[in-house]
């Protein structure tokens, strides 16, 4: 069983999914597979993970530096997806990686090459935006690239960390 529980900030509804242990789900309402696979979950705001992940999420969007490898995750996905996210958990706020060095990373992980075709569309499908940080993830070039809920939000996202960076 899946629940769930909205919250408001930056003027975008975020909807954060738990299995009432981990945290499995924080979607942007109006992202590229929003909520998939977790439809049918339940309202329910009075999870201990929700309010924990609410706090630090209210502390984020204020500007603080928060360490989200305190909020338990689990992921319901592939194996490599799951490979590729817990990646993205390396990334230090403020800073950013190219889809091409999350897919070395991969390959140094797992001694097999990797499409970084395959690399973004794992990306693209990951299910705990901002707590794994996807949004940190741009085109070798420098250029900012996609994201799921959209590039006004990842900009969003990035700025707020470029300006509080430590």
């Amino acid at each position: 069983m899946f629940y769930k529980t909205n919250y408001l900030a930056i003027n975008h509804n975020f909807v954060l999914v738990s299995d009432g242990d981990y945290l499995v789900g924080l979607f942007i309402e109006g992202q590229r597979y929003f909520m998939n696979g977790f439809e049918k979950a339940i309202e329910d705001d009075s999870l201990e993970i929700f309010i924990k992940t609410k706090k630090m999420l209210d502390k984020y969007f204020k500007g603080e530096v928060v360490d989200f490898k305190k909020i338990p995750l689990k992921f319901y996905s592939t194996d490599f997806r799951k490979l590729v996210w817990s990646s993205l958990l390396d990334i230090e706020y403020g800073t950013t990686k190219s889809y091409k060095d999350i897919g070395k990373i991969i390959e140094k992980k797992t001694s097999k090459n990797v499409s970084l075709q395959a690399v973004g569309s794992a990306i693209g499908h990951n299910p705990i935006s901002i707590i794994v940080p996807c949004h940190r993830v741009i085109n070798s070039n420098g250029n900012i690239g996609g994201y799921a809920a959209s590039i006004d939000i990842k900009k969003k996202l990035l700025e707020l960390e470029n300006k509080n960076k430590i």
